[in-house]
């Protein structure tokens, strides 16, 4: 509750303050265009970060690796953008954080420091951290946690990609005097 207390009422006093403050010493039009300023630089940097992010993800996917921090970044990237688009000087800040490196990999290694994820090579494991639904944590609307220790998910997958298409072509062939085979 304190959380969407502080987004939804504290957070907007907090920028018609400020916009109102850098209006009476700018001026409103030079605020109005400090905010489109600072929302299309920040499209602008999106765009780069994502694709850079986008392309680290398809590298690791690539190298078999499962490309969690690039994923938890492109996240972060998704927050920072919205948060560019909303106007006012203290969500293009913290949107800008997002943005920025440096800043955007700290993030992206506190919350993968609240995950762990497992793999292995035909089945994959999947468990939360310490978050509000991990073991201790909150739970749901349903009275239990989504991420009960029990409770553990598992798949098996059959590479199917090393086939010879021209046997698959040639057992369909209706011509074939054998008719098609086994």
């Amino acid at each position: 509750m304190g959380v969407f207390l502080f987004l939804f009422i504290v957070m907007p006093i907090v920028e018609m303050t400020i916009l109102i403050k850098v209006g009476a010493v700018i001026g409103a039009l030079n605020t109005v265009g400090l905010v489109l300023l600072t929302a299309v630089i920040g499209a602008a940097l999106l765009r780069q970060q994502g694709l850079s992010t986008l392309l680290r993800a398809n590298q690791r996917l690539n190298s078999g690796e499962l490309p969690a921090r690039e994923v938890a970044e492109g996240l972060i990237l998704a927050v920072g953008g919205a948060l560019l688009l909303t106007p006012g000087f203290v969500t293009d800040a913290i949107g800008f954080l997002c943005l920025l490196p440096g800043s955007r990999h700290w993030l992206a290694g506190q919350a993968l420091k609240r995950m762990v994820v497992a793999g292995q090579s035909q089945s994959f494991t999947f468990r939360a951290g310490s978050g509000p639904f991990g073991p201790g944590g909150g739970q749901n609307p349903f009275g239990r946690s989504p991420f009960d220790q029990d409770d553990v998910i598992e798949g098996e997958y059959r590479d199917e990609t090393r086939r010879d298409y021209r046997q698959i072509n040639r057992d369909d062939d209706p011509s074939d005097e054998n008719g098609p085979k086994p």
